[in-house]
């Protein structure tokens, strides 16, 4: 059974649950608005939603790539720990955008430093290696 990165797994599982979420709150903002699919404006409470869903999964496969070489290529509970910020600075985006959109930057921000750590450590070490055959 393999159990190396089980820590990485599990921030991924939670990653895309938050995700999840962010998808039941549009259909929860389509509920309370009564704006049925294909429609996608009409209330600002259903275009904050689907902006909400559509920045996160925007940000998935970056996150989500960045992550996983992350943690193959230095340390996965360094790896795991950040996932963690960047589900939270999600969190705080997603609470921030839906109570007013100008109180969306503090989450952003979160979740970018946390992203940006992990893509440019795992290239830094990835090209790091070809170059040293580390």
């Amino acid at each position: 059974m393999m159990m190396g990165h089980r820590w990485t797994a599990l921030v991924t599982l939670l990653a895309l649950l938050v995700y999840f979420g962010m998808s039941l709150q549009v259909a929860r903002a389509r509920g309370k608005t009564g704006i049925n699919p294909p429609a996608m404006t009409g209330d600002p409470l259903l275009e904050r939603a689907v902006r909400v869903q559509t920045n996160t999964l925007e940000w998935l496969p970056i996150f989500l790539v960045s992550l996983w070489l992350f943690a193959v290529y230095w340390n996965e509970l360094v790896a795991a720990a950040l996932g963690i910020v960047w589900i939270i600075g999600r969190m705080a985006y997603s609470a921030g955008y839906m109570a007013d959109p100008a109180k969306r930057s503090s989450g952003f921000l979160i979740q970018l430093l946390a992203c940006a750590v992990l893509l440019f450590g795992a290239a830094g070490k990835i090209v790091y290696s070809l170059v040293t055959g580390v």
